[in-house]
């Protein structure tokens, strides 16, 4: 097991995160942003007498499936949109039900049903990404490095400088902290590569003592790499702690 101990750069705080996190569910409110796998059910709201727009990043419409209701003037319409690849939900105002929902296929060979709300009455847009597309580059990154421990080590030094990774999934994860003697810990970030996995979490010294990081706490069975910011923390002190094992979890 690699294990490094030596001082990274100050980053994002739980406190960041989490306010960034409000940042995005805010602007999510006008721009609907979803995450699905192939087959997967995506919930959405689409706007009632105006145009919906949902688009597939990195990726595109190829075909769509919906019933016609028999109604010409009690039935929505979807447009495929070829230069792009996207579509275009229209849903009349007259329109009688609540929901719409239709089946559509993508260009790289995914099928989404889309299950949605009619709700709004301004154009709007829905992005629409799966995690599977960016694994490729994922697995390049990883790659990169000549063997999996120097991937995990090269990987706590991207989530000690706060670095976008390329196909990775980060995410915030504020977890309840937790304490174990005098020392807390909180979970603050994931990041989710094709074979590898990061957790970054903050640690906090509650106690009235100096604890020593490198030298009391062990890392967990199965981590690649292990790493404080720090190896002692003062009373009151914070720092933040790296892990990093493979996907599918600790032993």
């Amino acid at each position: 097991m690699s294990l490094l101990a030596r001082p990274f750069p100050a980053a994002l705080t739980a406190v960041a995160l989490a306010a960034a996190s409000c940042a995005f569910a805010t602007a999510a409110h006008a721009d609907q942003f979803v995450e699905a796998a192939d087959g997967a059910a995506i919930d959405c709201v689409l706007a009632r007498g105006a145009l919906t727009r949902i688009a597939l990043v990195n990726d595109g419409f190829a075909n769509v499936s919906k019933m016609a209701s028999g109604y010409p003037y009690n039935d929505f319409e979807v447009t495929y949109e070829p230069v792009r690849g996207d579509i275009y939900v229209s849903v009349p105002l007259q329109y009688a039900s609540a929901k719409v929902s239709f089946f559509a296929t993508s260009s790289a060979g995914h099928v989404y049903k889309f299950a949605c709300k009619v709700d709004g009455e301004e154009a709007s847009q829905l992005f629409v990404t799966n995690p599977a597309l960016a694994r490729p580059d994922a697995a390049e990154w990883e790659g990169q490095a000549p063997t999996r421990d120097e991937a995990a080590i090269r990987l706590i030094e991207a989530m000690a400088s706060d670095a976008v990774l390329p196909g990775f999934r980060a995410r915030a994860e504020l977890s309840r902290p937790r304490r174990s003697d005098s020392l807390e810990v909180q979970q603050v970030a994931e990041y989710e590569g094709a074979e590898l996995t990061g957790q970054a979490s903050t640690l906090r010294n509650l106690g009235p003592e100096p604890i020593e990081l490198s030298s009391e706490r062990e890392a967990p069975a199965g981590a690649l790499a292990f790493a404080f910011g720090r190896d002692t923390l003062a009373p009151g002190e914070t720092t933040r702690a790296f892990l990093v094992f493979a996907k599918g979890g600790l032993e």
